[in-house]
């Protein structure tokens, strides 16, 4: 392989790029160690400093991990993506596909582990949402989303519910855009109403297989929107 020194600045920059390249093409399989910094340093042609910025740089990335005493050694062959991102990136359809699994399981756990401090959340939570049927679509789908955190919570899963968390910033812009895109709520302002109130009876009847269920078909209900509201002219598909 021809080793083409760098001429452009700023030469960090382009001595990872050209280090991401070798690794992407799987120059080093993932496991191997790095040339040492006097090797890189000659084939790139610059500073050792230089490849010592760069090996970091790439560290950052997820595909270099520095091991005191060993060397530098091949992580992935891919940078790595960040949880937030790639939640911005994916489609309204892969987030609720995903919060199908999610919630399902949560409503489950909510019916056998809730106490009466998660009913009463969980009624007031379903009164706020049957309220906000006069209110403007952000503050319906706020007070939606209210609902679906206080059955996580009650799940008392601390992992869940932390996931959860990760999710609502995208889910809530999804049903926003859904309700733009399908006038939901010109007919019926509270919307998923009834289906809401019956996950929150077996919720408080402990029924666990009831709640997975009515979850489960609530939310696959708005996978269906979203899916159709998506293929529609017009609409962005």
């Amino acid at each position: 392989m021809v080793h083409v020194p760098l001429r452009r600045s700023p030469l960090v920059d382009q001595a990872a790029d050209l280090l991401r390249a070798r690794i992407t093409a799987g120059e080093w399989p993932v496991g191997t160690r790095l040339p040492g910094e006097t090797t890189l340093a000659r084939d790139l042609g610059v500073g050792r400093s230089t490849v010592r910025e760069a090996v970091r740089a790439l560290a950052g990335a997820g595909l270099l991990e520095s091991r005191q005493g060993s060397g530098v050694y091949v992580l992935a062959l891919e940078p790595v993506t960040s949880w937030d991102v790639k939640l911005r990136q994916a489609s309204v359809a892969d987030v609720f596909e995903v919060r199908t699994l999610l919630e399902v399981e949560a409503a489950r756990l909510a019916a056998t582990r809730r106490d009466d401090a998660d009913l009463a959340v969980l009624e007031s939570a379903l009164a706020a949402r049957k309220a906000a049927a006069s209110a403007d679509d952000p503050a319906f789908v706020d007070a939606d989303i209210a609902l679906h955190t206080a059955v996580v919570a009650a799940a008392h899963n601390p992992v869940l519910t932390g996931l959860f968390h990760t999710f609502v910033p995208r889910l809530r812009a999804g049903l926003l855009d859904l309700l733009r895109m399908v006038p939901l709520r010109e007919e019926t302002p509270d919307h998923g109403h009834t289906g809401h109130a019956a996950l929150v009876k077996a919720i408080r009847a402990r029924d666990d297989d009831l709640a997975a269920h009515v979850m489960h078909e609530e939310v696959q209900r708005t996978l269906a929107l979203v899916r159709s509201a998506r293929t529609r002219p017009g609409d962005g598909a």
